[in-house]
């Protein structure tokens, strides 16, 4: 099995001042193959935070990022190729069709993305094939332009020989929520 943390949207110290404890402690609870995040980290000190987690980081640039990372990237979890970039390029923020295009773009089966603030899980099959679209959302919770959920989560991929699991941890009222959606198949 591989498995991926997601996270991403921190924007740490502008909009917030650290990751909640309990989000914290599910990034550090296992050594992940990688960490998967979105951008708009904002700060040096978030970049150096997701250094001290065990897994392969990959960072991508968010539109509030004045580090120098790249646009999007790309992993291989097994036999599925996954995309990793902002989302920036699509408008309205978040928009499936776009996001798909943008897949379709990069030749991934998987694209996780940010930008929304908002946590997503969305299977979309079509006329351009099969994708799975995540977005882990705000890793803080903090408001991002447009309609934020207002809720600090990320989420973790595991991907064998059976298929993915996609597991939602959200921060509620103080309470962390665990969310497992089961995408077996593309």
């Amino acid at each position: 099995m591989t498995s991926a943390l997601l996270i991403g949207d921190t924007h740490i110290p502008e909009r917030a001042s650290a990751i909640p404890e309990p989000l914290q402690r599910v990034a550090a609870s296992r050594g992940f193959d990688f960490v998967l995040c979105t951008g708009d980290l904002t700060s040096g000190e978030v970049l150096e935070y997701l250094q001290s987690l065990r897994g392969d980081l990959r960072v991508v640039a968010g539109n509030m990022d004045y580090l120098p990372f790249p646009l999007s990237d790309a992993v291989v979890m097994g036999r599925m190729r996954v995309g990793l970039t902002h989302g920036t390029q699509v408008r309205p923020r978040g928009d499936v069709q776009g996001l798909v295009h943008v897949a379709s773009h990069m030749g991934v089966d998987v694209l996780v993305t940010g930008h929304t603030h908002s946590l997503s899980v969305d299977r979309v099959v079509g006329g351009s094939g099969r994708v799975l679209l995540l977005n882990p959302g705000s890793a803080t919770g903090v408001w991002g332009g447009g309609v934020s959920s207002g809720v600090p989560s990320l989420l973790i991929l595991e991907v064998d020989s059976s298929g993915m699991r996609v597991e939602a941890c959200e921060l509620r009222g103080g309470v962390l929520d665990r969310r497992i959606f089961d995408v077996a198949r593309l």
